[in-house]
């Protein structure tokens, strides 16, 4: 079955004014996936914005906190009964093995059946009585909001994002990003289905024009970003001129992995080699900045080449279940990552990988690159492939210090057997989540995000739908 390329307006697919389309084509053999994908003009923003101010001024708001979770709920069980038609389009459009889109479809349904539990825990304030004043707090939907979600996890984005939104009673515009906007346009159809009323949810496909009208807009409330900082710093500055709407962001990382000597090593090299490796290499969460106590430092690192080097044999079409490492998403990020490959060689030593894999699609040897330098552009920059640098410690002290060492601040990770040093270095690590013996873990019940450079505000948890919500003190004379 065709796909849907249209834009989601009003719960209907229509074309957009543009007259501009996308051709999408497949990162392992270049073969044609869909062509005729539209491309939102400043109109179409209008139109959809239009559609959502008036959901939230209209039916949506007389819509129930029961009313809300059913919907939300339906929507999950419908989104799972087309779990693998959706997660295939993302395979095809991006390269994401098809184990791995599976198992982000999963997110988003979480993501919703997680939410719909909090439309009707939303309590107000109420504080004792003070000369004969009485003052309330409520929270209430902050009102249109827009999400732009990167291309690693368009489904995830897509959940995280608007299942708090809805949940909280606003209305949402969401931009998927232009190299995998198939499967989140599958799932406005879906929306439809499940009987969100109209409005309530719109997606616009389209490039960073798109993403900049959005961020501009006079009448969105609030936008969320996924992605790169130098976009997302984009984003926060056009929210800013514009009209002060209230902006998250979820950055970039260069995330620290540190392995003391008591850390139970076939753990270690797990999380290491198959969880960082999850996506290819392209997730901002990964470790890639590991750190290794140095009287293990010669044990781990041969093993966990042995481990690289296995997933060579694990690489290959996406489509196959069997296959572990997919290929870049496109032929833009393939050549960066080949010439930071080209880059880490003069840097540092290069222990495994470094090179393209195979002849045809953008497919990248699994790389480790040991001791580089303090100011090394490997050691500093995300490169989000399948490339990981690694260093040696020999104090506590020394081991905080390179991993704060960062401009960023997303995720860490601490493998040691004893809890009171976990829980030291991770008070002391300045990130916003760490894992202790894991790479990074996910649930919806708790905040997702970074210090630093990394973004602004949290997604998941409470956190997450409170950013959807204004606090409003309303205050009673009891004298008159």
């Amino acid at each position: 079955m065709a796909p849907h390329t249209g834009l989601f307006i009003n719960n209907e697919y229509i074309d957009a004014t543009s007259g501009e389309t996308l051709t999408i084509r497949s990162p392992h053999d270049d073969s044609l996936v869909a062509d005729n994908v539209q491309v939102a003009s400043s109109a179409d923003v209008d139109k959809a914005v239009s559609a959502a101010r008036a959901a939230f001024k209209g039916e949506w708001s007389t819509w129930t906190p029961e009313q809300r979770r059913v919907v939300m709920i339906k929507f999950a069980d419908i989104v799972e009964k087309n779990a693998d038609e959706l997660a295939q389009w993302e395979t095809k459009a991006m390269g994401q093995p098809i184990s791995v889109s599976r198992s982000i479809i999963g997110f988003l349904t979480a993501a919703f059946r997680y939410y719909s539990g909090w439309t009707d825990k939303i309590p107000g304030e109420q504080w004792p009585e003070n000369d004969g004043s009485y003052r309330i707090v409520q929270y209430e939907p902050i009102g249109v909001c827009a999400g732009i979600g990167a291309w690693n996890g368009s489904q995830i984005f897509f959940g995280f994002k608007i299942a708090a939104a809805v949940a909280a009673g606003c209305t949402f515009i969401y931009k998927p990003s232009e190299k995998s906007p198939l499967g989140v346009l599958q799932l406005g159809a879906l929306i439809k289905e499940a009987g969100f009323p109209p409005g309530v949810v719109n997606i616009l496909s389209g490039d960073g024009r798109v993403g900049a009208a959005l961020a501009s807009h006079m009448d969105i409330n609030k936008i969320s970003f996924t992605g790169s900082v130098f976009a997302g710093k984009k984003v926060q500055e056009l929210a800013t001129k514009s009209n002060l709407k209230r902006v998250v962001l979820e950055l970039g990382g260069k995330s620290p992995s540190l392995i003391f000597d008591d850390a139970d090593l076939e753990n270690a090299l797990t999380h290491s080699s198959q969880n960082f490796l999850f996506n290819t290499g392209q997730a901002c969460v990964a470790a890639s900045r590991t750190f290794i106590h140095e009287s293990i430092a010669d044990k781990f690192v041969e093993q966990l080449k042995a481990r690289f080097e296995q997933f060579k044999h694990a690489t290959g079409d996406p489509s196959d279940p069997k296959t572990f490492l997919g290929p870049l998403v496109d032929e833009k990020q393939f050549d960066r990552v080949m010439e930071f490959l080209e880059i880490g060689k003069k840097e540092a030593q290069l222990v495994t990988g470094g090179g393209r894999h195979g002849d045809n699609g953008y497919y990248v040897e699994p790389t480790i690159f040991l001791n580089p330098g303090d100011d090394a552009r490997i050691y500093r920059e995300e490169i989000f492939g399948p490339v990981i640098t690694l260093r040696t410690f020999k104090t506590e002290e020394e081991a905080i210090k390179l991993a704060n060492d960062t401009a960023f601040g997303l995720s860490a990770c601490v493998f040691t057997s004893s809890i009171s040093r976990a829980l030291r270095v991770s008070k002391a690590i300045e990130s916003g989540m760490v894992n202790v013996n894991s790479s990074q873990t996910f649930g919806m019940e708790a905040p997702f995000g970074g210090w630093k450079q990394s973004g602004v505000g949290r997604e998941g948890g409470k956190q997450g739908i409170m950013h959807y919500l204004e606090s409003k003190t309303i205050s009673i004379n009891m004298n008159v």
